[in-house]
């Protein structure tokens, strides 16, 4: 049995690309609702059946991901990474990749700059790399 009917997934697939390529700044739950043709109540709930996350937890796993790739090859400040990556304050920002990394900002670059050796080159390393485990 399908968990939902064609029409009702490809609409939450546009909404998840509008919230994909709109990750950078600031977007609420019933502009992406909106885009679904869905209440935000729905949305929601729907959006987390289809997809295993909410909307907020898919966001933030693009911001952090975003964040991560330009600390590794970036030579920009982590203020301006918070920024570039859709957050509008760096304690913010620190603390939600705090909890999702492991590690600070600046210790994830520290690390990634140690193990990989060449600041200027754009990579992503997974966590498994750096000896813990997300849970």
């Amino acid at each position: 049995m399908a968990l939902l009917d064609d029409d009702t997934f490809r609409r939450l697939c546009r909404a998840r690309d509008l919230a994909d390529a709109s990750f950078r700044g600031p977007i609420s739950l019933d502009a992406l609702a909106r885009e679904a043709c869905l209440s935000p109540f729905h949305f929601h709930r729907l959006f987390t059946k289809a997809f295993g996350e909410t909307p907020h937890e898919f966001l933030t796993s693009r911001r952090i991901g975003h964040a991560k790739r330009m600390l590794a090859g970036d030579h920009a400040s982590i203020t301006d990474i918070c920024f570039e990556a859709g957050y509008s304050s760096l304690g913010s920002f620190s603390a939600k990749f705090q909890k999702s990394v492991g590690l600070s900002p600046s210790e994830y670059r520290r690390n990634v700059r140690r193990i990989v050796g060449y600041p200027g080159l754009s990579i992503f390393v997974p966590n498994c790399f750096f000896g813990f485990h997300l849970q």
